[in-house]
């Protein structure tokens, strides 16, 4: 078997709770030749997040990001005031059942890198946009490990809203490509990989010359209502790094 940090990339983009499909679109990819990396957003909208969020944990060789919904769904469990503003984006309640029921997985959630930077120059994030920036508190430090570390604080502190108005704008890059631009400068990157924001393409869709590249493909059958529901087909979210 080869060394983990020798096999190809493979992302995956936003499960929301759809397990069969994503098992269906990693087949194709033994996870003993692939490196995943899961994008975030494994949970709600259908109704197997927190078993969405184990397979990914335990998936040999996978690195998981943490999406704004993995937020929304922590904040709903230290806080229970939050519980309808997150059933209202998709949340289960069986799904928060168990996860109170599992501390492991709660802690293992809370330490999620939200930023992960490959050897090659390719930045991997679930939002598509800049706003990561707010959490790069000190100034003078890499800043994938200042936002990560950031990010654990916050979670650790109670400060999920900062987390969420930080990942939760969407089409920032798309709309305004010199912050991309920016962005990849400041994070000394070539390119920026996503999901969060559903497009309409059979394939991952990159955009501004390759620059950045989305792979929400709209997986799930049970996310973001008739318009967008398992849209793009399984390719479109799952699918190799491009050279």
């Amino acid at each position: 078997m080869a060394a983990a940090a020798s096999l190809p990339p493979l992302i995956v983009g936003d499960v929301h709770g759809d397990l069969e499909r994503l098992f269906a679109a990693l087949r194709p990819y033994p996870a003993t030749e692939w490196k995943t990396v899961f994008l975030g957003d494994l949970v709600d909208g259908g109704p197997f997040g927190v078993g969405a969020l184990r397979y990914a944990r335990d998936r040999p060789n996978s690195t998981v990001l943490l999406g704004n919904h993995e937020v929304a769904m922590l904040w709903a469990l230290r806080d229970r005031q939050r519980i309808g503003f997150w059933m209202g984006i998709g949340g289960q309640l069986h799904d928060l059942q168990e996860l109170e029921r599992d501390p492991p997985l709660q802690e293992w959630m809370r330490r999620l890198p939200a930023l992960l930077r490959l050897d090659e120059g390719t930045l991997l994030q679930h939002s598509d946009n800049d706003n990561y920036a707010a959490l790069l508190e000190d100034q003078a430090a890499d800043p994938v490990e200042e936002v990560n570390r950031m990010a654990r604080t916050l979670l650790a502190e109670g400060r999920e809203d900062l987390l969420w108005d930080a990942m939760s704008p969407v089409g920032v890059f798309r709309r305004q490509p010199r912050r991309l631009d920016a962005w990849l400068e400041r994070l000394n990157a070539r390119r920026v990989v996503h999901g969060h924001s559903p497009h309409r393409s059979r394939q991952p869709e990159a955009y501004h010359d390759g620059k950045a590249i989305c792979y929400d493909g709209g997986l799930s059958r049970y996310y973001g209502g008739r318009r967008l529901r398992g849209r793009g087909g399984a390719g479109a979210s799952v699918a190799p790094l491009p050279e």
